[in-house]
């Protein structure tokens, strides 16, 4: 039986609204976010279960001491603590040199409790540091940030299962298969063309048999290309740019905008808002995130998951070489020779 947002989707693809028409269904990062965290905690109690306590270890890495940093590793912290995952803070003074951020990444490299590493931008230091160098010297395998060339590499190849996805496009995909729209075969447009969100979006939506267009500050027909995506992801860091009347009826719309805007009905002053006019698209769009409560939770969320991933792997890799080594003492030596102990 067709559910009533997809007969309401239908009716207006047919042109059918009459005199009313209904709203956007809003996508719930929130909501999305917590059944994510819900099933990484029963997979984690799972491991702790069948490997003696072992637990998925996540360690971040700071440089500095920025109050907008402190608010996104608590945030991470605490949602690391409510899965059972075991994360550590390191923080580095701001007088930290370059290399001693590298030595702190090469010693974590070789931590084998540590599944998950990432370094917190921005770098906040009085020295000069080059943050690609930094996080292409964080393990692939421990790339948890998905930010590495290694990991980006394979991402734009299409090997999605031998590379960890950036966090914030990992979760847009999770918010649209909420929406239950299938990707494959739909126009999707993706404004921005960052390595931490445009580029990794185009490529998952790209591997996912959509056909991707990517629009960016040099993109002279902005609104034209916007009425064509069956889904639209905006991370183009412009508040609330991307007006309702731009849309194509019934589109899914995923806002990765986080920009602060006046309002002087606010203690603040100020209000949250994201690169989409939430106002007029929800009144077009078929299915939308909000900002905030949309993308932001889903971001935390997919680095919790890509820890646990971490940890997965690493088992797997563990009790390969337990099979490996008993296989080697059991059969005989790389001479050929049987082993008598």
């Amino acid at each position: 039986m067709m559910s009533l947002v997809g007969l309401s989707l239908r009716l207006r693809a047919a042109g059918c609204q009459g005199s009313t028409r209904t709203v956007a269904t809003v996508v719930s990062g929130h909501k999305t976010a917590r059944l994510v965290r819900q099933r990484l905690q029963v997979e984690v109690q799972e491991m702790r279960r069948v490997w003696s306590g072992f637990r998925p270890g996540l360690l971040v890495l700071q440089v500095g001491n920025r109050d907008d940093s402190n608010l996104y590793i608590s945030s991470k912290l605490r949602a690391a603590a409510e899965i059972g995952i075991d994360a550590k803070h390191l923080r580095l003074p701001d007088s930290a040199t370059q290399e001693q951020v590298l030595q702190s990444i090469l010693s974590v490299n070789q931590d084998p409790s540590v599944h998950g590493l990432i370094v917190q931008l921005p770098l906040d230091s009085v020295n000069p540091m080059d943050p690609e160098r930094i996080t292409n010297t964080v393990s692939p395998e421990k790339d948890v940030d998905g930010l590495s060339c290694i990991n980006a590499g394979k991402l734009s190849r299409g090997d999605l299962n031998d590379c960890f996805i950036p966090c914030t496009p990992n979760g847009c995909m999770e918010l649209i298969r909420q929406t239950v729209v299938s990707v494959a075969g739909k126009h999707a447009v993706v404004i921005g063309r960052s390595k931490i969100v445009g580029a990794p979006m185009h490529d998952l939506l790209l591997w996912s048999d959509a056909t991707v267009t990517t629009c960016h500050s040099k993109t002279p027909d902005l609104p034209e290309q916007v009425g064509r995506a069956d889904i639209l992801v905006v991370g183009a860091g412009r508040a609330e740019m991307v007006r309702g009347d731009w849309l194509k009826e019934g589109a899914v719309v995923i806002d990765c905008g986080i920009n602060h805007i006046p309002d002087v009905t606010k203690v603040s002053g100020k209000r949250v808002v994201g690169d989409v006019h939430f106002a007029s698209a929800n009144q077009r769009a078929g299915f939308i995130t909000p900002v905030p409560g949309g993308v932001g939770p889903m971001t935390v969320a997919m680095l919790m998951e890509n820890t646990v991933q971490s940890a997965r792997r690493f088992l797997l890799k563990s009790q390969a070489v337990e099979v490996n080594h008993a296989g080697f003492h059991r059969h005989g030596n790389r001479n050929g020779e049987v082993n008598r102990k």
